[in-house]
């Protein structure tokens, strides 16, 4: 086990301190935990983004053809509104779409979900 010297602003440490006593754990143990959830988190996005670098878009159609073009179960319809992206999880830097634009298989997949 390794030792971290960690500042943290006044504020912050008080509501770690109140949410691990609530917690019934030590204040080391909650942020343990937080690093070792974040940690995870960032780990399966890049897991993610590496097995959907190997994604092959026919084989992908090939499958959602055999999807039978039927209603939806009751409660699992698609919302009639259409959401904001959540891009809590998309990198901050590197290089970006213009807005409203979408790669080829986006636009796809969306034609077939709207079907």
């Amino acid at each position: 086990m390794s030792s971290l010297s960690l500042r943290l602003p006044e504020s912050l440490h008080q509501k770690i301190r109140e949410l691990a006593k609530r917690d019934a754990v030590s204040i080391n143990q909650f942020i343990a935990t937080a690093v070792a959830e974040k940690a995870a988190a960032l780990l399966t996005v890049d897991y993610l983004k590496a097995r959907g670098r190997h994604a092959d878009a026919r084989l992908f159609d090939r499958v959602l053809a055999r999807v039978p073009d039927t209603a939806p179960v009751p409660g699992d319809e698609l919302p009639r509104q259409r959401r904001e992206p959540n891009n809590a999880l998309r990198p901050r830097s590197g290089t970006r779409r213009k807005a409203g634009t979408r790669t080829r298989r986006a636009r796809h997949g969306v034609e077939r979900l709207n079907r």
